[in-house]
């Protein structure tokens, strides 16, 4: 035996001595960590390895490989819990469940749920959800939130739904109805939603209210519907600087997949005659629109126009007036209304197929406010005979407010002088504005000397009026332009005023200027 075997115990006891071990644990500490052991043998060693040691023995890393001597335990996790043994967590998990039971809550999804290891951090999490505005009920429909830490998910969740512009008392509202965002990373999932929103041009304000819409959002796949559903869009004539109003309007149909809603409608529209287009202006202004079924309402109510007397080739005039008659309820308002005009107005089915053609706008019109203007045209003393005419060729009328309906007769009889029939023949005279068009054109031809009637100085435009103001004679009156869709753009007498080669495009610009509103 050499002396260096004699000198390592008494080296071993020494080390273990001053580092506050004993010396049967320095004895094993030299089975797994042979370096560091060797590290205080020699006095040369690196004097890392000591600080390294020393910090790591204060917490408890060194256990036995001997279960029988020391009991069983399992590496502590990620949150560095308390460390719990196999019989300890299902102790721990009965007092838990056991706990939920008691406030209402039924624990049985959370079976496969790590929980936490006391009571008292489920109670805080129950607590904070109920802070937030939460019922048990609402837990009980997403029991799952409750795996959520409430410093390492939920309050970093909510700060940034916070920081991008939810309220923080709708936060509660915006957990019940998705609450799977607690379990969703800020960093990989959160912001790039909002970041592909921004993309999309929605206006950094309106992105909270967005999510507030429709908060499943956050959960979609930015490479998936999201992305095919802006890009079919803009390939159908959507500007892409529209794309975010229309994303702040009606976000849902970022979740539409395209090949099942969104082209079958988009092509079932075209189909009817409006050019494609005027589809894409039409879905700018009314996103809405693609939220409309093709099967159960859609079809329905171009069949239920048809049936109601709608002639098939002004079906595309009627859409781009008034896009949404496709999600109407529309047979019981057409019914609904037919029956009013027949009853009150005297207005039979085909005047009344007529009125929907030129307005189909006065199907949301309520009845008494159909009738405030057909009253006051009946007090002057029309013949309801006549006033249902003047409604079948101007449906205007019945839109309009009594109160400037009553300056324009007023002026019409006292200035103008002139016979009730004019009126008559020409309803659109209360359409026009008494102090912007009547007043001063009608001084002008009076200066002029032109005896004429109110269509020949009212119904044109500024250029056309002082043309016809210069002119040495009055020229013959006849209708105005008409349109066909899917014709040429005529002139009475088949006077053709574009060429074949301009054909369709002449077409749908002529159409998209006929639309009153989007």
């Amino acid at each position: 035996m050499t002396a260096l075997s004699f000198l390592r115990p008494r080296k071993s006891a020494k080390f273990s001595l001053v580092l506050g071990i004993s010396h049967h644990i320095y004895e094993n500490l030299g089975l797994f960590c042979p370096k560091i052991t060797k590290s205080f043998l020699n006095p040369c060693a690196h004097q890392s390895l000591i600080q390294s040691f020393c910090r790591v023995l204060p917490l408890g890393v060194l256990y036995s490989t001997q279960s029988s001597k020391l009991p069983e335990y399992e590496m502590p996790t990620v949150t560095w819990g308390a460390v719990q043994g196999r019989k300890e967590k299902l102790v721990s998990r009965v007092i838990i469940c056991d706990y939920l039971k008691s406030l209402g809550i039924v624990p049985d999804e959370l079976e496969h749920l790590e929980l936490p290891s006391t009571v008292e951090v489920m109670r805080e999490r129950v607590e904070f959800l109920q802070k937030l505005g939460l019922t048990i009920d609402d837990i009980n429909e997403f029991p799952l939130m409750l795996g959520c830490s409430v410093r390492k998910n939920m309050i970093p969740v909510l700060g940034y739904l916070e920081k991008i512009g939810i309220p923080r008392p709708k936060l509660g509202e915006f957990i019940k109805n998705y609450p799977q965002v607690l379990h969703a990373s800020v960093i990989v999932e959160l912001a790039p939603v909002v970041k592909l929103l921004r993309g999309l041009d929605v206006e950094k304000q309106d992105i909270g209210y967005v999510l507030q819409k429709h908060p499943e959002l956050l959960g979609y796949k930015l490479e998936g519907t999201m992305s095919t559903s802006v890009a079919y869009l803009v390939s159908i004539g959507v500007n892409p600087r529209d794309i975010g109003p229309m994303v702040t309007q009606y976000p849902y149909f970022l979740a539409m997949r395209v090949g099942t809603m969104i082209k079958p409608l988009v092509d079932f529209i075209v189909s009817l005659g409006l050019p494609k287009k005027i589809v894409a202006r039409m879905l700018e202004k009314r996103a809405y629109i693609l939220g409309y079924d093709l099967e159960e309402t859609v079809r329905p109510n171009i069949d239920c126009l048809l049936s109601f007397g709608i002639r098939k080739e002004l079906l595309p005039s009627v859409i781009a007036h008034y896009p949404q008659i496709l999600g109407l309820p529309l047979k019981a308002k057409l019914s609904a209304q037919q029956f009013f005009f027949d009853l009150k107005l005297k207005i039979d089915p085909a005047g009344f197929a007529q009125v929907i053609e030129k307005m189909p706008q006065i199907l949301s019109l309520h009845q008494h406010v159909i009738m405030k203007p057909v009253e006051f045209l009946l007090g002057r003393g029309i013949p309801s005979s006549d006033v249902a005419k003047m409604v079948v060729k101007c449906p205007q009328l019945v839109a309009c407010r009594v109160e400037l309906m009553k300056n324009s007769y007023y002026f019409f009889k006292s200035e103008m002088g002139r016979p009730i029939k004019e009126l008559v023949e020409f309803p659109e005279y209360f359409t026009y504005s008494l102090e912007s068009r009547i007043k001063p054109r009608y001084e002008r031809v009076q200066r002029k000397g032109i005896r004429c009637s109110l269509n020949w100085f009212l119904n044109v435009s500024e250029q056309r009026f002082e043309e016809r103001l210069k002119g040495d004679f009055i020229e013959t009156e006849s209708l105005g332009p008409s349109f066909c869709m899917g014709g040429r753009l005529e002139l009475p007498g088949n006077e053709t005023i574009v060429s074949d080669d301009e054909e369709d495009e002449c077409d749908e610009q002529f159409l998209h200027r006929r639309i009153v509103s989007l």
